[in-house]
């Protein structure tokens, strides 16, 4: 039987053999009462690597996001927000319906950033007759777009200035980290350095089955603390999965290169081909177009062929540790075949 490649998403992978024995071998206790060990561990391993003072092991990007809202943010409070960011699109609008908290979503540039000015427009005066604004909510990764550093400091002093707090949905941030060059883990920690709290994915590129955490200062942590027994968020043994994400940290950040590479072979595979528009990928994700409205069609036969992709006037594909060369090669050969049969 051929094996599918599943480009559908980096949040398909499996754990490896050495993340499974590391699961096996977790200590083990219960994390309501503050006595998993293997959950402690993995905290305070985030945040040191973060540079904040605490963390909180969640079990999904989705509920630290939300729980980091909430932290911010009360009622009748709103958070400024892209257009095509994951809290503000694809989170069931759960900041306005669970928080009562308004995102006030933003034109993303096609960099993935918000403009400078947009934000400073956006933040409302002290009155009655308006939202408070609370909150910047960036993304970096953005669509497999990196955020420069210089940016980040820009768009975050600006929101300091108008008292608001930072929050970056990092779901990816070790991608950007890695695609910005030199030290990946240093890069991390800067770019952490510019919010008030950052949420991480272990379960995207660093390959982990479950969890998120989100870092930040003792008091926030605290809070998000309630947020998350209030949103179902407690677990009991949970170190079988915290153990799976510090194996993550530990052994998985410098190889998000080799999904960066792969993306980007799969990019240049693909060039030439009349009917598709694409851009080179930054990290780990590529976008491509399809100019004749053949997206549907070309998305079938790739799963017929045994490649997997998602879109609907276009196609996304993302590389992960599951995927290797000849996979990628696949998938090249038969996005290719269908425009030969056509």
């Amino acid at each position: 039987m051929t094996t599918v490649v599943d480009l559908r998403s980096d949040t398909v992978t499996r754990p490896t053999p050495a993340m499974r024995e590391a699961m096996h071998h977790a200590a083990l206790g219960d994390d309501v009462f503050g006595d998993d060990p293997s959950v402690n561990a993995l905290q305070q391993q985030i945040a040191a690597l973060l540079g904040k003072e605490a963390a909180l092991f969640m079990p999904s990007g989705t509920q630290s996001n939300l729980a980091a809202i909430m932290s911010h943010c009360g009622r009748g409070d709103e958070y400024i927000v892209g257009q095509g960011a994951h809290c503000y699109r694809y989170e069931a609008g759960g900041a306005a319906v669970l928080g009562s908290v308004q995102p006030q979503p933003l034109p993303n540039q096609p960099d993935g950033s918000l403009a400078l000015a947009d934000i400073e427009a956006a933040i409302k005066p002290d009155d009655e007759h308006f939202a408070r604004s609370r909150l910047l909510a960036l993304e970096n990764t953005m669509g497999g777009k990196v955020l420069p550093m210089g940016y980040l400091a820009e768009a975050t002093t600006l929101a300091r200035r108008h008292g608001l707090c930072t929050h970056l949905d990092g779901a990816r941030l070790f991608n950007a980290a890695v695609a910005m060059g030199g030290d990946a883990r240093a890069n991390a920690r800067a770019v952490a350095g510019h919010f008030d709290s950052v949420s991480v994915c272990f379960s995207k590129g660093l390959g982990a089955p479950v969890g998120s955490a989100l870092v930040g200062s003792e008091a926030l942590i605290q809070r998000a603390h309630r947020w998350r027994k209030m949103l179902g968020g407690g677990l009991r043994q949970a170190g079988v999965l915290a153990a799976a994400a510090s194996h993550a940290l530990e052994h998985h950040v410098e190889r998000l290169a080799e999904d960066h590479v792969l993306a980007t072979r799969l990019a240049e595979g693909l060039r030439g081909i009349d009917a598709l528009q694409l851009q080179m990928p930054q990290t780990n994700i590529l976008f491509v177009q399809v100019r004749d409205g053949r997206a549907a069609q070309l998305l079938a036969h790739l799963q017929a062929h045994g490649v997997l992709a998602t879109g609907l006037t276009g196609l996304r594909f993302v590389t992960h540790l599951d995927v290797d060369r000849a996979g990628i090669d696949r998938a090249i050969a038969a996005v290719r075949g269908f425009f030969e049969e056509q």
